[in-house]
């Protein structure tokens, strides 16, 4: 959500910036609502002070035992002019309102231009990407071949696009799991939480994902409730409406859960296994930040989500996003992109870091007491994958296949499977 004082004092550098972002807003026919609702406001007030002095004049003309039927009649009549004026009060709101919940947050001065992936920008990389001197086989030949996941059974149990894992497939992802919470948790200092999987319209609105990405997200029509995108929807309401006060920030949380989301497309070379499926899963990073210590923040959060491509040992690089490509709360964003070396490789987004600044905190209305016991303030939310396993799995079931056609489990992943190092070709996993 936007401030509409900054958009007031500020609507060429506002338009400005929607511009860069490819967003085009008529920011004179804005700003004729804005002089409507300023009138308005002014209007009421004035006619309740009026109406305010008057009673107490009625006050006084009832103890002198005059006639007030006169001046009652035109309060009467004040009354009327007042609901009237609140009435188109809140008509003018709910367009400036309307207009402004489908705007995106503005990118930071350090977003680059740009409205599609070639103007990202290239930060760094890890390690060389992987040299193999026998022909590779992509993600899913490699987990179907080790019966560790079943497309054909999950379809047909729920539609295209969701899987099944199975056996090894099955324990793997979990251990993946376990590994991302517990580095996150013992290693970076945040609070593991475990959210329910499905939020409120409001809870959606005040992450951003309604009324714009509403069309994506799985609703459940008789509760008006809705799948989880993502956990950063239930962590980041965990505050809303609330005021923290500040000795309790940071405020840093992690939680695991399954993701649903519609956006899968039609199923091709782009699509095949695991590169786009309606549920996937997750851990998620949080925090509720104080303005000026957001952005230094940022770096650490893409540290923490860089830490487990490390453990895992994969190639990857990180970019920052162009404006036109950043996710709709974001004023900036990087990704994590793997290396998945079959068919001639390519990147895989894997992680998403953002620092939404205030535009999540507006909406949700999450604000932190100064401690000097100041006005209170809109905190700055920044959110991280730490990781997204479906594309991750992509990267790992390619890069660690052997000749023989086996999976050598990574070495940070043993002490999680019962310190299993191979899953063979037969199902039988090696110890």
């Amino acid at each position: 959500m936007h401030d509409i004082k900054y958009i007031r004092n500020n609507p060429e550098e506002f338009q400005r910036k929607l511009k860069r972002r490819g967003v085009n807003f008529s920011i004179d026919n804005f700003l004729e609502l804005d002089s409507k609702l300023l009138e308005l406001t002014q209007n009421i007030d004035s006619m309740r002070e009026i109406r305010n002095a008057v009673s107490k004049q009625v006050g006084q003309l009832k103890k002198e035992g005059k006639d007030v039927s006169l001046v009652r009649s035109q309060m009467i009549e004040l009354g009327d002019k007042i609901k009237s004026a609140e009435s188109d009060l809140k008509t003018v709101q709910d367009e400036i309102r309307d207009r402004l919940v489908i705007l995106p947050n503005l990118p930071s001065d350090i977003t680059p231009g740009g409205l599609t992936e070639k103007y990202n920008e290239f930060v760094r990389d890890w390690v060389e990407s992987p040299q193999y001197d026998f022909e590779l086989r992509d993600h899913l030949d490699v987990a179907e071949r080790l019966g560790m996941l079943d497309f054909k059974r999950g379809g047909r149990i729920t539609g295209s696009g969701f899987p099944v894992w199975s056996g090894a497939g099955a324990r793997l992802e979990r251990a993946l799991l376990n590994l991302m919470l517990d580095l996150h948790v013992v290693e970076h200092g945040y609070k593991e939480m475990l959210t329910p999987f499905v939020a409120t319209r409001d809870s959606m609105f005040g992450t951003g994902q309604i009324p714009k990405l509403e069309a994506d997200m799985y609703h459940i029509e008789k509760d008006d409730l809705f799948l989880l995108p993502t956990s950063e929807v239930t962590l980041v309401n965990m505050h809303a409406g609330e005021i923290i006060p500040e000795a309790m920030l940071p405020v840093k949380y992690v939680a695991y859960s399954p993701c649903f989301r519609r956006e899968a497309g039609a199923y091709g070379k782009t699509t095949r296994g695991f590169l786009r499926t309606h549920q996937f899963n997750k851990v998620e990073m949080v925090r509720f930040e104080k303005p000026d210590d957001s952005y230094r923040v940022l770096d650490e959060l893409v540290s923490h989500a860089e830490e487990v491509l490390q453990k895992l040992d994969l190639h990857y690089r990180l970019v920052r996003l162009c404006a036109g490509e950043l996710p709709f709360a974001a004023a900036v964003c990087y990704d994590l992109e793997v290396w998945a070396p079959a068919d001639g490789g390519r990147w895989l987004e894997v992680s998403s870091c953002s620092n939404c600044e205030d535009f999540q905190a507006r909406r949700a209305n999450i604000r932190f007491r100064p401690k000097d016991g100041s006005k209170a303030q809109f905190v700055h939310t920044l959110n991280g994958s730490g990781l997204a396993t479906s594309r991750l799995m992509v990267a790992l079931l390619e890069t660690y296949q052997t000749d023989e056609g086996s999976f050598a489990v990574p070495p940070v992943l043993r002490s999680y499977l019962n310190d299993m190092t191979v899953i063979t070709a037969s199902g039988e996993d090696v110890f």
